[in-house]
């Protein structure tokens, strides 16, 4: 029996893969997403809102909030604080880094993961509920993190949750990341062709500018059950930012545009007729 296994995490949490297919995408409509709020927060900042946080999958890992840096291309841009699952979370200091915000740019805009937790280590929103997997079911941290703001710093508060939304944005698809979704599918198929076994098609980086990567093949085994976070290296000093090289990391991964056909002035999406083709392979699985 051949068993190939093919990347494709939002979460971008998968180890040996450079990044996982879908992931590009996703960073590059919520860095899309916080740049427009920022911009609408500034027009009200004056007299009403001055606090808006935008709430961000993320249960261990913090690569989809971090990629909301992106946004930001000179000092004071949007956003200026991350709470990334990796960095516990310290009141004293968020609600510091929040107020200084405000004073030196006029508002301050909020990527927050939905997996950041307190330091004894419970999720921030933890609601009591356990998944169908044993998982903790977490509670929206968004309103939660707003009403502190509010109650602590009198700012009035503004937030909402990507959700579905950032999983499913393929009218604002990144090139690059289509690419290899394409790239690592075709990989996979040629794998089973070829009878390797416990195999998974991963991207490897070569450079970071030109980005150029390649495919190779990596052992299930070092990929199952493994969780890739955040490096210490990406995050800065405060906790509440990310480095020049997790920019470099992630800023090649959102490059190109690639729309899908519009009719009637709305994305034309392929409807899947789910119609089985005939066996070509036998004991061969890709998943």
């Amino acid at each position: 029996m051949v068993c190939v296994g093919i990347p494709k995490t939002v979460d971008n949490d998968l180890p040996i893969t450079d990044c996982s297919p879908g992931f590009g995408s996703v960073a590059k409509y919520l860095a899309t997403c916080i740049r427009e709020a920022a911009f609408d927060l500034t027009s009200m900042s004056r007299t009403s809102t001055k606090v808006f946080a935008l709430e961000v999958m993320g249960r261990h890992a913090g690569w989809m909030t971090a990629a909301c840096v992106l946004a930001a291309e000179r000092e004071g841009d949007a956003p200026h604080v991350l709470l990334l699952p990796e960095v516990a979370f310290d009141e004293g200091r968020f609600l510091n880094k929040v107020e200084q915000a405000v004073q030196q740019w006029g508002s301050c805009v909020i990527a927050v993961s939905e997996g950041i937790k307190r330091p004894d280590g419970e999720f921030f929103s933890a609601s009591g509920v356990k998944d169908a997997f044993g998982h903790t079911q977490l509670g929206g941290v968004a309103p939660l993190i707003t009403n502190l703001i509010g109650a602590k710093l009198g700012h009035k508060c503004h937030w909402a949750v990507a959700d579905y939304l950032q999983r499913s944005a393929r009218h604002i698809a990144s090139e690059t990341d289509v690419e290899q979704a394409y790239a690592v599918g075709r990989a996979a198929v040629e794998f089973a062709i070829a009878g390797r076994n416990a195999v998974m098609p991963a991207i490897r980086r070569i450079s970071d500018s030109p980005y150029r990567w390649d495919i190779i093949a990596a052992p299930l085994s070092a990929v199952a059950n493994q969780e890739k976070l955040l490096p210490p290296e990406f995050i800065s000093a405060d906790g509440f930012g990310i480095t020049e090289a997790a920019r470099s990391y992630l800023a090649p991964l959102i490059v190109g545009e690639a729309f899908p056909p519009f009719k009637n002035g709305l994305p034309d999406y392929v409807r899947l007729q789910n119609v089985a083709t005939s066996k070509k392979l036998t004991n061969q699985f890709v998943i």
